[in-house]
């Protein structure tokens, strides 16, 4: 199985859930500007372009962080990584996964230096990032992750995306409890290993 990455980048939440659940892989490093790899033209692996994307052994290419972290949690059921299929639990999940998707990877992503906007529209998405944290922080008040008491793969992507916060400037300090998560999360083995492994800073 390969894992095609870029360091810091939104595949380290796949990195993260499939280093949890015990599953064997490869990194396969991507050079997003110019759409490479060390196969050559990465948009022959993935036309798309973008990351994370996983190679199953068969061949078969699965994209967007949301799904590639379900399907990992559901090769390893005995590790909780993610309710059951069918369980109101599962659909609860499947809400937090996608609000951190489309509300905060999003926003969080618009911030980078590749994306040209003035001043006013970025103070106009931290502004709308900012509520969006809010309602996280709040939740983690009460919750030690995001599905209660026990780690999951929503978990991971929350790490993977608010470890951007400091580098495009979006205000942490007045969400306590997120950043008591991001301490926990980065206590985690697994974190630590695929932080280390793309030779980033936790």
């Amino acid at each position: 199985m390969n894992l095609f990455y870029s360091p810091g980048a939104c595949a380290l939440a796949s990195q993260i859930a499939l280093r949890e659940a015990g599953l064997n892989f490869e990194l396969v490093k991507v050079d997003l500007k110019a759409k490479e790899y060390a196969g050559g033209d990465y948009k022959k692996i993935n036309p798309k372009g973008y990351i994370p994307a996983l190679q199953l052994p068969n061949g078969h290419l699965m994209t967007e962080g949301a799904v590639i972290l379900q399907w990992i949690a559901d090769q390893a059921p005995d590790k909780n990584l993610l309710p059951k299929f069918g369980t109101m639990e599962r659909y609860k999940a499947m809400e937090w996964l996608n609000f951190i998707a489309t509300e905060i990877h999003k926003g969080l992503g618009s911030l980078f230096g590749g994306a040209v906007m003035n001043e006013e529209t970025k103070e106009q998405i931290k502004a709308k990032l900012g509520l969006r944290l809010a309602v996280l922080n709040q939740h983690l008040d009460a919750n030690p992750y995001i599905l209660g008491e026990n780690f999951s793969v929503a978990d991971a992507y929350a790490y993977n995306v608010l470890r951007w916060t400091g580098l495009v400037g979006v205000d942490m300090t007045q969400h306590a409890s997120l950043q008591k998560f991001m301490t926990t999360m980065a206590e985690r083995p697994a974190v630590k290993e695929a932080v280390a492994a793309e030779g980033i800073r936790l």
